[in-house]
């Protein structure tokens, strides 16, 4: 199995390395079954994130028909101006002294990034991946308003970070307030941390339990919550 971590301007830096080591160690441990690489739309590129400048190079283009994962992040940045104004500077115009760490690369704020990267070749390639039947797209964080953004999800089970839920909302997807969301061919993360649970209930997932614990112990790290399935009984109201 392979899985492709995409990589876009202004990524968040943690959606993307955490679920990578916790997927490489999977790798590993099962004796190479799960190889794990970054990608982006355009190829081969150092990619800038959203978090104080720092640089991923991505190794290979997000290839829609390779079976396996596919996993796109959020965005590094502000979710609103600290001025209460329009999401990111105007078109060519340089970001304040005060914008601070938690802008993105420019000044821009998170919806402002993940809307530019609704303009690059991205969307078209992860619609593809979503209609290939031998690919499971995940995300983390914003990654799943990425995909909301971009028409992609309406009518699915997701998640996002607890800021965003009402963004999935509007756009048709059927947000649920949990840690990781299993919807069969969709699964996705919550806030930003999230990453690590989604990956380790993909190693478990595609390649076991035993799998999935041995690198839970090797990181020192225990999983949070319980990934939300539409199956089961309705709950009833406490």
């Amino acid at each position: 199995m392979h899985a492709q971590i995409v990589l876009f301007d202004g990524f968040d830096p943690l959606d993307a390395v955490a679920p990578f080591e916790v997927l490489y160690a999977g790798g590993v441990a099962a004796g190479g079954e799960l190889t794990v690489e970054l990608v982006t739309a355009e190829g081969p590129r150092e990619v800038v994130s959203g978090t104080g400048g720092l640089t991923l190079r991505a190794t290979a283009a997000l290839d829609p028909a390779r079976p396996g994962l596919v996993l796109v992040p959020g965005a590094s940045g502000r979710i609103t101006p600290p001025d209460g104004g329009q999401a990111g500077p105007p078109d060519g115009e340089q970001a304040g002294p005060d914008d601070g760490d938690q802008a993105g690369p420019d000044g821009a704020t998170i919806p402002v990034l993940l809307a530019r990267a609704l303009t690059t070749g991205l969307p078209a390639l992860l619609k593809t991946a979503m209609e290939n039947p031998r690919i499971t797209v995940t995300t983390v964080c914003g990654g799943s308003a990425l995909l909301a953004m971009a028409g992609l999800l309406e009518g699915r089970y997701a998640t996002t970070h607890h800021l965003g839920l009402d963004l999935l909302d509007a756009t048709g997807t059927r947000a649920v307030a949990a840690r990781v969301v299993d919807d069969g061919d969709l699964v996705t993360g919550a806030g930003v941390t999230s990453g690590i649970d989604l990956a380790l209930h993909l190693l478990e997932r595609e390649l076991g339990p035993r799998i999935a614990h041995a690198v839970e112990t090797l990181f020192a790290y225990e999983r949070r919550g319980t990934a939300w399935r539409n199956t089961g009984p309705e709950p009833a109201a406490f």
